[in-house]
């Protein structure tokens, strides 16, 4: 049996989009409280009933969170241009050596924009 397993962090972070063209409104300091949702797929294993457990998704999202919350994004390696599109690709990066079976990232913005992204 294969199943999918989510699980969803939030942090508040300021930011600056410095590529957007001149005079868009993102391209002044402002703020997202984001919310990202970390997806692993894979076999259910019989004896446990878990593809794996939560926790480890948890321990290998802690430092990052703790590294984003409350933090001024574009100060931060790799996130110089911190698009949701960019934001999950850094996430992805640092995920996918610890979390076997990674399959998708979704990073909300806002409770209507969303970025998802499959690590291609």
């Amino acid at each position: 049996m294969r199943a999918r397993l989510t699980k969803d962090f939030f942090f508040e972070s300021a930011q600056t989009l410095p590529q957007v063209p001149p005079g868009h409104k993102c391209a002044s300091m402002h703020g997202h409280s984001f919310r990202i949702e970390v997806s692993i797929e894979g076999e259910v294993n019989a004896a446990t009933g878990w593809i794996y457990d939560h926790a480890q998704i948890g321990k290998a999202m802690r430092p990052l969170v703790a590294q984003l919350d409350h933090a001024y994004l574009n100060d931060i390696p790799g996130l110089e241009n911190p698009t949701i599109e960019l934001m999950a690709a850094w996430f992805w990066e640092k995920l996918s050596p610890h979390c076997p079976g990674l399959c998708e990232i979704v990073i909300h913005e806002t409770p209507w924009a969303r970025c998802s992204y499959r690590g291609e």
